[in-house]
């Protein structure tokens, strides 16, 4: 099944400081950035690689969230991870890609497939090694 991510602020903002954001598009076939997330990243620094990002590349990724459950308003989180959390319980089969605990925690009470910045990282590293391991195969004639 093809990956479909719905992304938190410090996910975006970690990978744009290590000039990594394009992981995300390459990653996963579906990616949705929370228009709560945007506004959140807009206040920040001006030179900031994921404010950047997302007045370019991330635009088109922006979505409006229509409606926030009672049972994530409960949590009380912040307005990112509200509308990450928010989006992915209703519309079934996104992953919430957010490192904060307690949002983690909430996700976690509402059964919603979760991934941290690190995964990301890891799982990139993983393609890399799947990407060598066939090149070397193809080198050997074995494919």
């Amino acid at each position: 099944m093809p990956k479909k991510w719905v992304v938190n602020a410090s996910p975006l903002i970690v990978l744009g400081r290590i000039n990594h954001l394009f992981l995300l598009q390459h990653l996963a076939a579906e990616l949705v950035v929370p228009a709560g997330v945007a506004r959140e990243i807009a206040q920040g620094p001006e030179d900031d690689p994921a404010r950047q990002w997302l007045l370019s590349y991330g635009q088109e990724l922006v979505r409006e969230v229509q409606l926030i459950p009672p049972v994530v308003i409960a949590w009380n989180l912040g307005l990112g991870e509200t509308e990450v959390l928010s989006w992915a319980y209703e519309n079934p089969g996104y992953e919430v890609i957010l490192d904060d605990r307690a949002a983690r925690n909430c996700a976690l009470s509402l059964n919603l497939p979760i991934r941290g910045t690190i995964s990301v990282l890891y799982q990139f590293r993983f393609l890399l090694q799947q990407i060598g391991a066939l090149t070397k195969l193809h080198e050997a004639a074995w494919v």
